[in-house]
């Protein structure tokens, strides 16, 4: 059995504290453990003046920190799930997935106006094309104000009244001890969340039997059903920050339910769905409402997106 575990993270407020729950659980199941956290810059911490979508998406926050697993120097990395890519480099994988945290998003205002009480013209910012997308297609007569930074640095800039208003995932809040701060939780007929978001990801080497004994009571079967089926879902879209992708999965009584959606920049254009099956069949279920979606027209938003993004 291994004696010392490192755990790879971003250098964030929110990320040292996943880490460090990570961190906490091991402590407690082997208290003579040695479990250190080595905190890793990625690109998407350096580029901070520039929305995702125009940088690269989703791996620019994990890709320094699973370079750093590939070459041995963590054990393991801990993300949010929400921050990985449909796929991963050869030779890494999801580990065990804690329980998940609650997985809407929030709105935070200035003004403790709800979303459907703010004026119009008023300001919402946000820098997920998912989220703005959302938010145009109930209040089209908002402003979206791009937004990025950690979740401090988006709570001053509406502090500051440089927007009226800011959505966040509630999950980060909550984890920071800022849940008085929040508004409204916004409901998935207004806002489905990122897929996997809530939901921590314990990424490995795949073949590290030895860490992976270590940290495998960490796992909890329904919601690595839910966040399978879901990645599924945006595995088979191929999605990434680029393209307004949402999907929401629940597990009740063996019964997986999935809700997708992918809409156009402006929100005007919103496809939305929802399938149902054997808990054990999430990931199918996923590719199946994916292709539905698709096969509706959610094909040529994709292509659309993708094109001016290579333009």
């Amino acid at each position: 059995m291994k004696s010392t575990i490192k755990i790879g993270t971003r250098g964030s407020k929110l990320a040292l504290w996943q880490a460090a729950w990570v961190q906490s659980a091991l402590k407690k199941r082997s208290p003579e453990l040695t479990v250190d956290i080595i905190v890793i810059k990625t690109r998407g911490d350096k580029i901070l003046d520039v929305p995702l979508a125009k940088i690269g998406g989703k791996g620019l926050f994990v890709k320094e920190i699973e370079d750093a697993l590939l070459r041995e120097d963590i054990d393991i990395a801990v993300h949010s799930m929400k921050d990985m890519p449909a796929h991963l480099p050869e030779g890494l994988c999801i580990g065990p997935i804690p329980q998940r945290e609650v997985s809407s998003d929030v709105l935070i205002s200035g003004g403790g106006r709800h979303l459907a009480e703010l004026k119009p013209g008023q300001s919402i910012g946000t820098s997920s094309l998912r989220r703005s997308a959302q938010v145009l297609h109930v209040r089209p007569d908002l402003k979206i104000v791009p937004l990025r930074g950690n979740l401090e640095t988006r709570l001053k800039k509406l502090e500051a009244g440089q927007m009226d208003a800011i959505v966040l995932a509630a999950a980060g809040v909550k984890r920071l001890g800022l849940e008085h701060r929040i508004t409204e939780y916004l409901e998935p007929s207004v806002m489905l969340p990122a897929v996997g978001q809530g939901a921590l990801c314990i990424e490995l080497r795949k073949n590290d039997q030895d860490t992976y004994q270590v940290i495998n009571h960490l796992e909890h079967g329904p919601t690595r059903t839910v966040v399978f089926g879901e990645r599924a879902f945006l595995n088979r879209l191929e999605g990434g920050c680029q393209v307004p992708i949402a999907a929401l999965g629940q597990v009740r009584q063996d019964q997986f339910t999935l809700s997708g959606l992918v809409a156009d920049i402006d929100g005007q254009t919103l496809f939305k769905e929802t399938l149902s099956g054997p808990a054990d069949a999430s990931e199918a279920i996923g590719t199946n409402l994916a292709d539905r979606l698709a096969a509706r027209g959610a094909r040529d938003i994709l292509n659309k997106l993708k094109n001016a993004a290579q333009e």
